[in-house]
């Protein structure tokens, strides 16, 4: 280690997450530094080696600071090889030195990073190699010098990192949740919210309902407190050979002299959360800060939480919905933390950093500033709160009102869904109350631009369930667009059925091959049984595509339970047994039911044994159905065929294409047919187009019509049905 001169003079570079910039430009000219200039994700800026290290030691935005050694055109590979040489690289590192590089941008000509790395390596190692030294090894883990080659319009800027390893790190997280905050972005959102002149009231208190891992309080702590950043920092500075060690102790003396001065600020943090794990590692996280003694954590649901003393900032950042099926329940915790913000934080100040920042009307709260933030690369959104009556939405006082909260959260499209789920519901409703029907489609892309099918299921609770099955939308369709309408949609159903978030799921709907009908989506989706005439059946609408009952057959289940008396039936492609349920029911001698699933065969047995049937006269076998056909010797009665369009199945060597193997598999199902009995043969592929040479073999009826009820009158090809019989 060298030691330049303190007056010398440097041009820096300091990294930081997008959207930061702006702050880190005031914290550099806080530290004196000169001739700032922000660009995209950093800040430019000049001063002598006191100045950098100031910035190293005390910045709370910055990632790295960078010292510039050269700046040089670099349109193509031989130019990046030159700018690169035109550094004496033998004045910044040793030979000994193992070092990386770091790449960003293009040209025309030079278009990988990996490429552009590579030839300011060997501007590097031909240098030491041409002197006879020793080539300097590259290092890709804990360098001892970090070059960052950043070329823009065709300019090469190379420079070396002051620090080893991300000024953001610490020290103190070495534990952290499923969706950790970096601790520039902590420190960025406590800024926007002007903790730092809040800390220094009197007896201030922060509190923060969902900590997690606790990154948000552990930083308000240490800034209150005034403890520098890189005292908690273990990895010290790299090896360029132009530091300075007096002057970083310099820095290091003034760093401790801050802390000791702000040792005995009077204030108090509060977290609290409902995952027992998080706040372990919060706690762990505290005590590693040195900040143990001024945070409570507590455990509680966030509709239980609360601070239990006057609150001078309320800050979170609430879980995002990473899966379709989390939408509905997060946006009710966002209406419990709006309710909690005004029980908790009424005349004090509130912060609420989200991903979602349409939900931000779920809290009930006008908010008085936004700033456009970014969380890793997840665009984001800071809202600010002055909580106070003139900022409430004036709303009634309920715990939940689902019907208030979500019709404030609805824009003219939501609204427009809305009326018109409030006509169906008055039209269908009507209808299946009069008919007894408890599940049935209220809505099938009524309005292109909600290109959803919605379901109502009502269980023996009474309690109402929504499912929603979203028809992928085209590529053409933006995704934040789709995004958009796709909670929309949830808003308006909870809205109109006055639904609580976990009674609604949501799913995208598109083919499925071979075994991905029988993937689970949601390992802990939860059973309800709903009732069908006679039967009760289990339905899931979280765990898989479909829900365990095909509302579109169910008349075809009361036909086969009403011509199923003192009959043998034959269950083909069984899915979960509700047909044979039914026929079982309605007085059949004897019922077997195949699918070469045990999943669904499982969920057949349940259903069975919710319907008091027995397994001795209602068989469930496990087979690939044109294998059972092929070496069955029964005869039946009645038999049902609802094959899927498309199937690929591992189990099995067949491979099954309905439009090019439902003449087979038909004449399979007559040749098991007793005299005067019946084939029912279904199908819900769109274009599908009956063979005419059955006619010629059979009595072919076509039943699709009388198949489809009410509620799935709009959309006709939902299925298509016909009976089979012989001549």
């Amino acid at each position: 280690m060298t030691h330049a001169s303190q007056s010398s003079s440097y041009t820096f570079f300091a990294t930081c997450a997008k959207s930061l910039e702006s702050l880190l430009e005031d914290e550099l000219r806080q530290l004196n530094a000169q001739d700032i200039r922000q660009t995209v994700a950093g800040v430019y800026f000049s001063g002598d080696l006191l100045t950098a290290y100031r910035a190293v030691m005390f910045s709370r935005m910055a990632n790295r600071i960078i010292v510039i050694l050269a700046e040089q055109p670099a349109a193509d590979a031989n130019e990046l090889y030159q700018a690169a040489d035109s550094v004496d690289w033998q004045q910044h590192m040793r030979a000994s030195d193992g070092f990386s590089i770091v790449a960003s941008g293009s040209t025309p000509q030079l278009r990988h990073t990996q490429f552009i790395a590579q030839r300011v390596k060997d501007a590097i190692v031909d240098q030491f190699r041409a002197d006879g030294l020793q080539r300097p090894d590259v290092v890709k883990q804990d360098p001892d010098i970090r070059i960052h080659a950043v070329i823009k319009k065709n300019r090469v800027l190379l420079g070396i990192e002051l620090a080893k390893g991300s000024l953001h790190r610490r020290g103190y997280r070495l534990e952290q949740g499923d969706a950790p905050m970096k601790e520039t972005l902590a420190a960025a959102l406590l800024t926007r919210a002007n903790w730092p002149s809040l800390s220094q009231t009197d007896q201030p208190v922060i509190f923060d309902p969902m900590c997690g891992a606790g990154t948000l309080l552990i930083e308000a702590v240490l800034m209150a407190m005034d403890v520098a950043p890189g005292l908690l920092r273990s990895g010290g500075f790299s090896s360029w050979l132009h530091h300075n060690k007096a002057m970083i102790e310099q820095i290091q003396t003034e760093a401790e002299a801050r802390r000791e001065q702000g040792a005995d600020w009077n204030g108090k943090a509060l977290g609290s959360d409902q995952d027992l794990r998080a706040l372990g590692m919060a706690r762990r996280n505290a005590e590693r800060a040195g900040v143990w003694d001024h945070i409570e954590f507590t455990s509680a649901l966030i509709s239980e939480a609360s601070a239990g003393q006057a609150v001078t900032l309320l800050i979170t950042n609430p879980p995002y919905a990473e899966r379709l099926g989390e939408d509905a329940e997060v946006m009710e915790l966002y209406q419990q933390l709006g309710d909690l913000i005004r029980r908790e934080a009424l005349g004090a100040q509130a912060a609420v950093f989200t991903a979602r920042p349409e939900w931000g009307k779920l809290l009930g709260i006008h908010s008085d500033r936004q700033y456009a933030l970014f969380n890793g690369q997840l665009p984001a959104k800071l809202l600010l709160f002055t909580v106070n009556e003139d900022t409430v939405y004036q709303r009634r006082k309920t715990a939940v009102d689902n019907q208030q909260i979500t019709a404030a959260a609805l824009d003219d499209g939501g609204q427009m869904l809305a009326n018109r789920l409030r006509k169906n519901l008055k039209n269908l409703g009507r209808w299946a109350r009069q008919n007894g029907i408890t599940c049935y489609r209220v809505y099938d892309a009524d309005i292109p631009e909600f290109a959803f099918a919605i379901d109502l299921y009502t269980d023996l609770d009474g309690q109402l369930h929504a499912h929603l099955q979203e028809y992928k939308p085209p590529a053409t369709v933006n995704e934040s667009d789709a995004a958009v309408r796709r909670r929309q949609t949830v808003l308006a159903v909870q809205h109109v059925f006055e639904l609580s978030a976990h009674r609604v799921s949501i799913k995208v709907r598109e083919r499925q091959k071979g075994k991905q009908q029988y993937q689970a989506l949601d390992a802990e989706g939860e059973d309800i049984v709903v009732q069908e005439g006679d039967a009760r059946l289990i339905v899931n609408l979280q765990r898989y595509l479909d829900t365990g009952l095909f509302l579109d057959h169910r008349p075809i289940r009361r036909y086969v339970h009403a011509h199923a008396r003192d009959k043998e039936f034959l269950n083909l492609f069984c899915y979960t047994g509700s047909v044979s349920v039914q026929a079982a029911l309605g007085g059949a001698k004897r019922t077997v039911s195949v699918d070469l699933s045990n999943t669904y065969l499982n969920w057949a047995k349940r259903n069975l044994a919710l319907n008091r049937l027995n397994l001795r006269q209602n068989e469930l076998v496990a087979m690939d159905c044109q294998t059972y056909l092929q070496k069955c010797q029964q005869q039946f009665d009645l038999i049902f065929l609802d094959p899927p369009t498309f199937s690929n199945s591992k189990s099995t060597e067949n491979v099954l294409d309905i439009q090019r193997d439902h003449v087979m598999l038909i004449e399979l199902c007559m040749q098991h047919l007793r005299p005067g009995g019946l084939l029912i043969f279904s199908t819900n592929m769109r274009r599908f187009r009956l063979d005419s040479s059955l006619a010629d073999k059979f009595r072919v009826t076509d039943h699709s019509t009388a198949s489809i009820d009410k509620d799935f009158q709009r959309n006709a090809r939902i299925h298509q049905t016909w009976l089979i019989c012989a001549r």
